[in-house]
């Protein structure tokens, strides 16, 4: 199965998971993945549901990896093992007002820290994406980032002048080796870390909101249209195949 994952070109990340559903299926049932019926399956889901509180997300997850497995893996027809998956909950994402998104991202005194935010807001990535954000993907001299999101999907993201500035100072200061973001040197920098980063600058900054690090992506678009940008003109721009690090170049100060 995880050959066939790579030959999709799914991602490190999704790979792992979809392994991971299947391993777990397998152990609670105490038999190989081949073995298990449908029914079976759905019964785990509802275990997950009601024993583990498991999302929507996750159970998701779980089908999507058993009809890989499924019709991919065995070559069994798809509609003798179809599962339905749970409608997702339609919740209000948490957007914070354009001036306390600006005292968030301020409120970091580690420049890294500060820069972590900063970049999360101004561009609206993922957390994933900025965690994973090679160097060699921020292009200084075009202004843009190469960003490689789900499904391994590369898209480019404007980076205004004021960034590119910022971010180039952090790295004099910081000196990261492969990943913009570090937490020990050539290691991206951990989610949970991010986690603490983002709830100890709300605290900071006299935020009484709930903030998650996808609040920031959410408040980025929300304010976005506010301004009267249509998200539309935000789209992907056409990935080039060359990258510029942000190593400071000879033309650069």
């Amino acid at each position: 199965m995880t050959e066939e994952l790579y030959i999709r070109n799914y991602s490190e990340r999704t790979v792992r998971s979809y392994i991971t559903s299947i391993a777990q299926l397998s152990m609670y049932y105490k038999t190989s993945p081949d073995k298990i019926k449908k029914d079976q399956v759905k019964d785990y889901a509802y275990h997950l549901i009601h024993s583990k509180n498991a999302s929507v997300s996750r159970i998701n997850q779980l089908i999507s990896a058993w009809k890989i497995f499924q019709v991919d893996v065995l070559g069994n027809q798809w509609e003798e093992f179809r599962l339905k998956r749970p409608r997702r909950e339609k919740k209000i994402p948490q957007v914070l007002s354009h001036e306390e998104a600006l005292r968030l991202i301020d409120a970091p005194v580690n420049m890294k820290h500060r820069m972590i935010l900063r970049l999360a807001y101004a561009t609206g990535l993922r957390r994933a994406e900025l965690l994973s954000l090679p160097l060699k993907h921020i292009d200084s001299l075009r202004g843009v980032v190469r960003v490689k999101g789900k499904g391994n999907k590369s898209r480019e993201v404007p980076a205004s002048n004021t960034l590119i500035r910022e971010l180039r100072q952090y790295y004099k200061l910081c000196r990261p080796k492969t990943y913009l973001f570090e937490g020990s040197p050539g290691k991206p920098y951990s989610a949970s870390s991010m986690h603490n980063i983002i709830k100890k600058a709300a605290k900071m900054a006299g935020i009484k909101k709930e903030v998650f690090p996808h609040t920031l992506r959410h408040s980025f678009a929300t304010h976005m249209l506010e301004k009267g940008i249509n998200l539309k003109h935000l789209q992907p721009l056409r990935v080039q195949t060359a990258g510029i690090q942000l190593v400071p170049q000879p033309a650069l100060p």
